[in-house]
């Protein structure tokens, strides 16, 4: 077994499959320098044949990130690869990712392939990979479900063609982690020249066992984990990244490895994909989670006052959850308020960080107290914007138990102010339908979340929206003291993406 773990992180590729996880390039880089920030090995900034955006991405990722190195998927097709291998480029570091199905259902109902053409075509990929880059991954889909036979076979194939690293995934997460990890030691034991390249592992979690099958693999020589952040990913989603990171971290004494994940970055990673996809961490999550690290019941309160080990196996702090906030006010100045933006980890342009101050202002006026979470919130809304092609001016509603809810709405678009009334059956219902009429296009809201940045009745009110076109999704965030201000500001975002063209995910299918 390595001493070093390498950790793949594909937020940016598998994680956007999420339905509504949508990113553009602005975000998608700006959570690339987190990853880089956060040590990760490689990041699989996307799928680069799936769309313009994708390979704009890829490319702008490569451009600005340094250090890791930059992956993009490819089916084993000719023009998947040359795509990847085209917004590569500029990469300092970089590796092209292809992928074939090797389980027989994939095989004869999907590829419509003879396993001999599966292998064909895998060399064939591997090998014009190989031209591009001496850094090559090869994937065989389904392997949780492939024959072992099979699997030898081709990945042995594959080897020969030039691939570095071998990545074995339970696709559709059916295995549990005795199956998984026998799986990878008889692979290990049996594939010619295994040793001579990484094993990867990427383990999907739709029985609730993605970081366990992942760490089964460690423990049987996988020398990769393939992994998102808050792990998020098509259907159940895919391994935590921070799971297995604190996992190995916590119990080296049992993995006996390590990874060079800059723990302390962890918080900060997470609460940059939940800003930027407006998918929320539960609050009972592992090691990201609002509750990880919180104690309710008496008995662990007393243990946790007398010695924080009672309760506690890892210490808040070493994953950048800070126990003692600074709190920041009305008096605050610019520097102050930089300062923090620079502690919680976010790096911003002079008019970002004004536009952001100019917000704080605003709100210390009306809140006493401003934390952390205000201040992520507000970062994230200023620096995060989809294209504004519509922008809210004013909103005012009119609801209680004895009157029909009325919202007035005046958005302005191409300097001209436009405003329209609506009723509803609430005050939100009420407000979308005035928008509505005034970008005249149906919209069709698919989720509704609404939720406190902190405590208290003067917390900052955050909403995140999804709406739907066809097989697209679009997601929307605002945050304002006003709760239906907010609504109105995440349900605006959302259309200015849908309007612009921002999609979620891959058109595509690329499961792995």
């Amino acid at each position: 077994m390595s001493n070093h773990i390498k950790i793949f992180d594909t937020t940016l590729r598998d994680g956007e499959q999420s339905p509504g996880c949508s990113m553009n390039q602005q975000e998608k880089v700006e959570i690339a320098i987190q990853l880089e920030k956060l040590g990760v090995d490689i990041i699989e900034a996307g799928f680069a044949i799936s769309s313009k955006g994708d390979f704009d991405a890829i490319e702008a990722i490569a451009k600005k990130v340094r250090t890791p190195v930059i992956c993009s998927l490819s089916r084993a097709i000719k023009a998947d690869i040359e795509a990847s291998a085209a917004a590569l480029y500029h990469a300092k570091h970089k590796r092209i990712h292809t992928f074939i199905a090797t389980s027989d259902i994939h095989m004869t109902h999907k590829l419509k392939m003879s396993p001999e053409q599966v292998i064909a075509h895998a060399i064939e990929a591997v090998k014009l990979a190989k031209s591009f880059m001496e850094d090559v991954e090869f994937s065989a889909e389904d392997a949780g479900r492939s024959d072992p036979k099979f699997l030898i076979k081709i990945i042995e194939a594959v080897i020969k063609a030039g691939a570095t690293t071998i990545n074995i995934p339970d696709t559709v997460g059916y295995q549990t982690p005795t199956e998984f990890g026998a799986l990878i030691h008889h692979l290990k034991s049996e594939v010619k020249g295994i040793n001579k390249v990484d094993i990867s592992v990427h383990c999907h979690n739709d029985l609730g066992l993605a970081t366990a099958n992942a760490l089964a693999g460690v423990l049987n020589g996988a020398t990769q984990i393939e992994c998102t952040i808050n792990g998020i990913g098509e259907r159940a989603g895919n391994t935590a990244l921070e799971e297995v990171v604190m996992a190995i971290k916590t119990r080296r004494d049992i993995f006996k490895c390590d990874t060079q994940i800059h723990t302390k970055e962890i918080m900060r990673a997470s609460r940059l994909v939940s800003q930027v996809t407006g998918s929320m961490v539960q609050p009972n999550k592992a090691i990201v989670g609002a509750n990880a690290f919180a104690h309710e019941a008496g008995i662990h309160q007393d243990g946790v006052l007398k010695a924080r080990r009672t309760y506690e196996i890892m210490d808040a702090q070493s994953i950048g959850l800070n126990t003692v906030e600074l709190v920041l006010g009305k008096h605050s100045g610019r520097a102050a308020f930089g300062a923090k933006l620079k502690e919680l980890g976010f790096t911003v342009s002079k008019e970002e960080l004004n536009k952001a101050f100019e917000r704080f202002k605003t709100l210390a006026d009306q809140k006493k107290e401003i934390r952390d979470n205000d201040i992520i919130s507000i970062v994230s809304d200023e620096v995060f914007q989809a294209p504004e092609i519509f922008t809210l001016h004013y909103a005012q509603v009119t609801a209680g138990n004895t009157t029909r809810p009325t919202a007035c709405v005046q958005l302005i678009k191409n300097s001209k102010t436009l405003e329209a009334t609506a009723t509803g059956a609430g005050p939100v219902d009420a407000l979308y339908k005035a928008i509505e009429s005034l970008v005249k296009k149906k919209i069709n809201l698919v989720d509704y979340v609404i939720h406190s940045v902190t405590d208290g009745t003067d917390a900052l009110g955050e909403v995140t929206v999804r709406i739907q076109e066809g097989d697209h999704i679009y997601t929307g965030r605002g945050s304002h003291l006003d709760v239906l201000v907010a609504s109105a500001k995440a349900y605006i975002t959302a259309i200015n993406k849908q309007l612009d063209g921002t999609k979620s995910g891959p058109k595509i299918n690329a499961k792995v």
